[in-house]
């Protein structure tokens, strides 16, 4: 990528000078090209667009928010939400990339707000998106363009991104050391990681296209490719060509809109996993582990414990060997043995030779030490170290198979 920047700016400089130059004003003069565009100064430009699609949410942030994307609270509100995302020169970081376009999307309430009688658990609120965008024309207007930008970050927002924790972040905060500009604090909640979780396994890649399409029904018909966005700036640097510039300022807008989409869709498993699956297309089986684990650990309501174990159990119905595993765990440690073990026989006839394993594994622990049945116990121990790749640890499986077979060459008491 260096290369290629590197060989884009000579263009750039050759194709400046085989034109007249002009004295004092900017290499292309566009803003009276921009429909609907401001200026904030001669090389940056900003415009405002209120979205059309409705958003309906719960009254107030599900109690589970945090669970499925982590980085948001439960008394976080909507309108403190800013979603966020920027184009720039090139897609893989480092100091030389910068970013030429910015956008912000926000929550706005639709109609009256009720008074506290007519309030309830079960209110659900209309919110319309609100989308600021920020564009730089040329290199100096960088720090215009960044303090504009920096201006949206308020003291209580929680940024909203895909990929920005490792990317737009980390690009912006380069940008403003490079400027002497202090980098903005905030909490940040990357839908990246919990789209993984939930679509990994259905899709082809996890990219916010793919799921917008196929998971939430978007259509991005004639919407251009990201990856486009570098070559496009540097295009319009050098022929001053707005038509380009335009369409890619709309796939920022659009990826804004999409990625309040997914967060909804988030929100929506949030408030009721089991539920929102008749809607919504998700993979359940590591969500309802993370969720499992998650409401365990730090002892939350026995609402959110409830909801993990019937999530559990949902995910385990639908096939999943590693929820069918815990699930067995969790009946276990209740007590209803029975039960459990019928989950282990269903997660031991999994096409996941590792995970047959481990299912095989407990069940000969238990035949072993509660059923005191070592012969039934070694059959389990066989049959999962059998199906053991090469590549795996044979130890444990080797160690019970020896002392089991000890156990059972002694001589029974007359």
């Amino acid at each position: 990528m260096a290369g290629n920047l590197r060989d884009r700016l000579s263009r750039i400089q050759l194709a400046k000078q085989d034109k007249p130059k002009r004295e004092n004003t900017p290499p292309v003069k566009t803003s009276k090209n921009m429909r609907g565009w401001t200026e904030i100064d001669s090389l940056a430009l900003k415009r405002e667009i209120r979205g059309d699609e409705s958003f309906i949410f719960p009254r107030n942030m599900p109690e589970a928010a945090g669970i499925v994307i982590p980085g948001i609270h439960n008394d976080c509100k909507y309108e403190d939400l800013l979603f966020f995302d920027l184009e720039t020169t090139g897609l893989s970081g480092g100091a030389g990339t910068m970013a030429f376009l910015a956008a912000f999307g926000r929550f706005i309430k639709c109609g009256k707000e009720k008074s506290n009688n007519e309030k309830n658990s079960n209110e659900k609120n209309e919110y319309r998106l609100y989308i600021t965008q920020y564009l730089l024309l040329d290199y100096p207007g960088e720090y215009v363009f960044i303090e504009a930008v920096l201006g949206e970050f308020k003291p209580d927002c929680t940024i909203v991104s895909y990929n920005g924790k490792c990317f737009d972040s980390q690009i912006l905060a380069t940008r403003c050391i490079m400027k002497g500009i202090m980098p903005p604090e905030y909490r940040h909640a990357d839908l990246l990681y919990p789209a993984r979780r939930l679509w990994k396994r259905l899709l082809p890649d996890c990219s916010q296209a793919t799921i917008e399409t196929n998971i939430l029904g978007i259509d991005r018909t004639g919407d251009i490719p990201g990856a486009m966005a570098p070559e496009i700036w540097f295009s319009f640097l050098g022929n001053g060509d707005t038509g380009p510039l335009l369409q890619i300022c709309d796939h920022n807008r659009r990826d804004i809109t999409g990625l309040a989409s997914m967060f909804g869709a988030m929100l929506n498993i949030a408030f009721d996993p089991i539920a929102a699956a008749k809607n919504i297309s998700f993979d359940p089986e590591l969500p309802a582990i993370r969720w499992h684990e998650i409401t365990v650990r730090n002892e939350l309501t026995s609402r959110l414990l409830e909801t993990g174990k019937r999530f559990l159990c949902y995910a385990a119905e639908k096939e999943c060997p590693r929820a069918q595993m815990r699930y067995a765990y969790l009946l276990f440690r209740d007590g209803n043995f029975n039960e459990g073990r019928k989950w282990l026989f269903r997660a031991a006839a999994s096409a996941q030779p590792p995970l047959q394993a481990a299912a095989l594994r407990s069940l000969a622990i238990d035949s072993e030490r509660r059923l005191k049945n070592p012969s039934e116990a070694l059959e389990f121990a066989e049959r999962g170290m059998s199906l053991l790749p090469a590549s795996y640890r044979r130890d444990e499986f080797e160690c019970r198979i020896q002392r089991l077979r000890k156990k059972l060459e002694k001589p029974t008491a007359p």
